[in-house]
């Protein structure tokens, strides 16, 4: 019987062919051992005559102690049973119709038990299987991770033939307790059927228990061989991507090393050749990377659990195709130009071959006749025609025209051709007031010297005298005209029957070289570079204050305010920074010291050395720089400005001359650089370097600074964190407990994108904030994320896998950061940056410990 939810027994003993004492036996265990809840025990009492008046008496003496235990009933016959149970639920011995075979019913029992058992052991293998693929942690090569996959789907249909062979056998099962008579099919469903018996049921019960794991199994299975054979994707395609992103580098650096401007013809030349062999592996390399591309779009367009990977790299490598492609055009176009500049060169040189080889072949004896004269005289004329422009070309407007930055050696070079010309220009001057007066009467031949090679050069004329301002041509221009001329030039050479002086050529090479050799020394090349950095100071001044004054003074003239936008009028400050500010230290202070450099080289270093505290005004212009330019971003079209422009004749706008102080203090660096590179072993040398790791501090001084106020969400004080020490871009994976990352931590494939900042006191990670509009690039935005003090942190600085990878862990390892720099180098850097500040503060901790004990040992003393 059932009651809600527990089940109550009743218990029939057949005791009529049994004594009293073997009835009494049978009810103390059973009060004592039945585990059931029982509802009555009904006794068929013995039937012969003496038993059963000894069961009635021990009965009534007993009555009270079984009643405790049991609710036990005394019958004297089978019909007796029929009060209290129905004849269905007896079988005939006992006046019932319930057919039942004991044995078979044993056999039945222990089946479905076996049946239940095997189930349940069924359940256990599928739960450790999914729980093996969860906890197992994955390798890190391909191969590896094929033969997982391999070896998981063995074992996947291996458990299906074991699922198969339950079903079967719970199916047998099921058809064997069929109940004889009732037309009884079994569906796929396995539904109840209201005539079947309890045995039935319960094992219909677990074949249904039996299907729905297999559908639960069926379903995990599946998702988990999705995201396995994603896994395995994601693996190939980061492998193609590095093995990409190492080629493309390797090119870049290859065509890189190409830029450098020296040399000659036939190196750039060479230079060329290897340019054009870059181009056409870069060909190949370009498909490679449109088909993992391609590739990675497909895994994209699958629903891939590392979407936001995939397309991130898909990207990266766009950008590194680009920069690329872009690179080798830009290098051929810059070689080109450099080639064009060398063939100039070049044909310069030959000016000066000519112009000298006619000085030789000019001997006043041969031209007594006026004719003669007249000839030497037009010769003289097209020369100096086909010179002039070399001469009175500036070589600092190269760089310019050609868009090619000049080595020191290269302008030393055509500044000593042009000086050669200059002189060999005079000397013609000279011969053609002579030829003048040769053929306007004959009297005595003046007598010209021809002058050495050494005298050419060494008589040196002003480069830029007031009478070579405005000739107006370009070198190419100078070019074009010798070439042209040159042809008819030497014809007419040929056609003169004068003498060639062969010694004179010999002696003038042998003197041209050694007169290189002098001007090619260090010392020309040093005073060049400073000549550069005091020129382009004073231009830099003259700049800065014609902008303070076409511009800034403007916005106070009453004259112009109807030109000013009501909501600009009070941005002057703004939009300007601290501009006034540089400009009167420069004006006033910095380039005077420059100036009193000119003659003494050694003297630049400590003039940046003595003002460095004051180079710090560039980073509050620098920090302002977002706003000014959001501010001229936003009224860059109105009349104010195009008039101020018009005004100062300016071919550029205002913007790009509020760029002039960031690009000043970039120049310095590399000014400094070029004239450490020729100042080796000079007096003033270790200043000079120095100075240029003073302005290196200061660039990357202002440049963490503007990374700093782009922070946003920090609670609390940065400069509080002390001196910031470095800031980059990482790829960040994190985890929260000890131990090894698991298989199902699937968060570990897509890393997040995250910038570091280093200060002496934490560990700050920010997400850096996806902005569009103009200036985005140039100025980021970040949220801040995450804090870790560095009292509380360590570092692993190998990670299994890539070598680029390294660990920041917090509170024993209760947080763990996997960082993957953007290279080695890169990682490097920062773990000596973070052990020297661990190593400071172990120091620092030794130190304050070293001093409370002996603080607490001397208070001891003295009591």
């Amino acid at each position: 019987r059932q009651n809600g939810s527990d089940s109550r027994f009743t218990i029939i003993l057949d005791r009529r062919s049994d004594t009293w004492s073997s009835l009494k036996i049978s009810l103390q265990k059973i009060s004592v051992s039945f585990p059931g809840n029982l509802h009555l025990v009904l006794v068929l009492r013995p039937s012969s005559f003496l038993q059963r008046t000894f069961t009635d008496i021990g009965f009534r003496f007993s009555q009270e102690d079984f009643m405790l235990k049991l609710p036990v009933v005394m019958l004297s016959s089978v019909s007796d049973l029929l009060t209290y149970i129905d004849d269905k639920q007896l079988t005939p011995e006992l006046g019932g119709t319930l057919q039942y075979c004991h044995s078979e019913w044993i056999i039945v029992r222990n089946a479905i038990e076996n049946f239940a058992l095997t189930v349940k052991e069924m359940a256990q293998m599928l739960q450790s299987f999914g729980t093996e693929l969860a906890e197992m942690e994955l390798p890190d090569d391909i191969p590896s991770i094929e033969e997982i996959l391999a070896l998981r789907a063995e074992r996947y249909h291996m458990l299906k033939n074991d699922i198969t062979a339950v079903t079967k056998e719970g199916k047998i099962l099921l058809t064997s307790l069929e109940v004889p008579g009732i037309e009884d099919v079994v569906s796929s469903r396995l539904e109840r059927r209201p005539q079947i018996n309890g045995d039935w049921q319960t094992v219909n019960k677990l074949l249904t228990q039996v299907h729905d794991m297999e559908i639960a199994f069926d379903g995990f299975w599946e998702k988990h061989q999705l995201k396995m054979e994603q896994y395995l994707q994601l693996w190939k395609f980061e492998q193609d991507f590095q093995e990409l992103v190492s080629e493309v580098e390797l090119l870049l650096n290859q065509q890189a090393e190409l830029a450098d401007a020296t040399g000659n013809l036939g190196q750039v030349k060479q230079k060329i050749k290897k340019l054009e062999n870059l181009d056409e592996n870069s060909q190949d390399l370009l498909a490679k990377a449109r088909f993992v591309i391609l590739h990675g779009h497909r895994l994209a367009s699958n629903h891939h659990y590392a979407l936001d990977l995939i397309c991130q790299r898909c990207n990266e490598l766009r950008y590194l195709s680009d920069i690329l492609v872009n690179e080798i055009k830009a290098k051929r176009i810059q070689l080109g130009r450099i080639f064009k500049m060398h063939k100039l060169l070049q044909q310069a040189h030959e000016c000066c071959d000519e112009g000298e080889c006619l000085l030789a072949n000019q001997e006043i004896e041969k031209f007594q006749s006026k004719e003669d004269a007249q000839k030497a005289l037009q010769d003289i004329e097209n020369f100096l025609e086909m010179a002039l422009p070399f001469i009175n070309y500036d070589p600092d407007t190269l760089q310019y025209e050609f868009d090619v930055i000049l080595s020191p050696e290269l302008k030393v070079q055509m500044q000593t051709v042009q000086l050669k010309l200059e002189n060999i220009r005079s000397i013609f001057e000279n011969q053609q007031a002579g030829f003048r007066n040769l053929t306007d009467k004959r009297a005595k031949p003046i007598q010209f010297v021809v002058p050495a090679s050494d005298d050419l050069i060494g008589s040196r004329v002003p480069f830029f005298s007031p009478k070579h301002v405005g000739v107006g041509y370009s070198f190419f221009q100078a070019c074009k005209l010798f070439s042209k001329g040159k042809k008819s030039w030497r014809q007419n050479q040929s056609n003169l029957k004068i003498e060639v002086v062969h010694d004179c050529r010999d002696q003038r090479n042998s003197s041209h070289s050694s007169s290189l050799d002098n001007d090619n020394s260090l010392d020309i090349l040093q005073n060049h570079v400073l000549n550069e950095l005091i020129q382009t100071e004073r231009v830099y001044v003259r700049e800065l204050f014609t902008v303070l004054l076409g511009y800034r003074a403007e916005m106070d003239n009453p004259e112009m305010l109807d030109l000013m936008p009501p909501l600009l009028r009070n941005k002057k400050d703004i939009l300007f920074g601290n501009m006034a500010e540089i400009y009167a230290f420069h004006n006033d202070i910095f380039l005077g010291s420059l100036e009193n450099c000119m003659d003494a080289p050694e003297r630049v270093g400590p003039c940046f050395l003595e003002r460095k505290d004051d180079f710090q005004m560039y980073a509050k212009y620098c920090q302002n720089k977002p706003r000014s330019e959001a501010i001229w971003k936003k009224y860059s079209e109105c009349a104010f400005f195009q008039e101020c422009q018009r005004k100062l004749k300016h071919r550029l706008g205002l913007d790009s001359y509020l760029l002039k102080p960031v690009q000043r203090i970039t120049k310095y660096q590399l000014l400094l650089k070029e004239l450490l590179k020729y100042s080796n072993g000079c007096q003033g040398f270790e200043q000079l370097k120095e100075a240029l790791d003073t302005v290196l501090d200061l660039l990357k001084s202002v440049n963490d600074s503007m990374h700093q106020i782009a922070i946003n969400g920090y609670i609390g004080n940065l400069n509080e964190l002390g001196k910031m020490v470095m800031q980059g871009a990482f790829s960040v994976w994190t985890g929260h407990k000890k131990g090894a990352t698991k298989m199902k931590d699937f968060a570990r494939f897509k890393p997040m994108q995250r910038h570091l900042f280093l200060y002496e006191k934490a560990i700050v990670f920010c997400k850096r904030r996806v902005e569009s509009g103009e200036g985005s690039d140039r100025y980021p935005s970040y949220s801040f994320k995450h804090c870790l003090k560095m009292d509380e942190v360590g570092i692993t600085e190998y990670v299994k896998g890539d070598n680029r990878k390294f660990e920041i862990w917090y509170a024993d390892k209760e947080e763990v950061y996997i960082v993957q720099a953007p290279n080695v180098d890169v990682k490097m850097t920062w773990l000596k940056e973070i052990r020297s500040i661990l190593l400071k503060q172990q120091e620092l901790m030794t130190g304050n410990f070293r001093h409370a004990f002996f603080r607490t040992r001397s208070t001891v003393t003295a009591h």
